[in-house]
């Protein structure tokens, strides 16, 4: 008698409904290893949650009345740019996932293989920061943290060009021109072991940021449009900000995200 898997789409739903950030990073990375070992049929038979389980804390507030971080050399000034880091890095979590599942029955397996991929990497870079917090004497959700991350999975939710677009190839792409002055700073302020991590981290963005671009690129060459021009269309139609240099150039270029995609766009 054969047994029949269970589906892939329920254990993903079940991950973004679990609120504990603890319990969320070991649930995704849990179902990513389920389905690189077989576990799982690549089936779908509920909706994802317009949105995930957060925990009661942190605090989420719009991105004007988050408060100040303080000199990045003090004691506050860590933690509170840690603190951010880890909220960052538990929104991509679900970003991820949301990505696999909501997406998932359209896209096919190499995609949702891709990321629930991203999504174990999220969920152990959550893991190190939240490590790093404790060890500076704090915890995730000791401070208020940025409100508005979740905005462009909801402003992109109907479409995967648009979300491939705003999220891997604005957000995650953000971060590869932010890290790395981050990384020097915590460098030179002696902090090996943080450096480490901020450097784990960059080098996991470029290739999420190159999966992205990889699978919006095959997009919208099936929809016979120029995957440039279809990137600038779906941007400002979808992304509520600034495409802002500095860039930096040749990790984006590493991961497949050329001048050509956002040079026009930048201000």
């Amino acid at each position: 008698m054969t047994q029949t898997l269970p589906p892939l789409g329920t254990a993903i739903r079940a991950a973004l409904l679990t609120a504990d950030p603890r319990a969320k990073a070991m649930a995704t990375r849990a179902v990513a290893r389920g389905w690189r070992l077989g576990q799982y049929a690549l089936a779908f038979p509920e909706p994802m949650p317009d949105r995930p389980a957060w925990p009661a804390q942190p605090e989420l507030l719009p991105p004007s009345q988050m408060p100040k971080r303080g000199k990045g050399g003090s004691e506050r000034g860590r933690i509170a740019l840690w603190h951010a880091l880890a909220h960052i890095e538990f929104v991509a979590i679900d970003l991820a996932l949301d990505m696999a599942g909501r997406f998932g029955p359209e896209m096919g397996a190499p995609f949702v293989s891709d990321f629930l991929a991203v999504a174990a990497d999220e969920a152990m870079h959550f893991a190190l920061i939240a490590r790093k917090l404790q060890a500076l004497g704090s915890h995730y959700g000791a401070l208020p943290a940025h409100g508005g991350l979740w905005q462009a999975a909801e402003l992109t939710a109907h479409d995967v060009a648009a979300r491939l677009a705003v999220v891997p190839m604005v957000l995650e792409a953000r971060g590869l021109d932010v890290t790395p002055a981050t990384l020097a700073r915590v460098s030179s302020a002696g902090d090996e072991q943080g450096a480490k991590i901020l450097q784990r981290i960059l080098d996991d963005e470029i290739r999420h940021v190159g999966i992205g671009t990889t699978h919006f690129v095959a997009v919208a060459r099936a929809r016979g449009e120029s995957p440039q021009d279809c990137w600038k269309t779906q941007v400002r139609k979808h992304f509520r900000g600034a495409i802002k240099p500095p860039f930096n150039d040749s990790a984006r270029r590493s991961a497949g995200l050329t001048q050509d995609f956002y040079a026009e766009l930048a201000c």
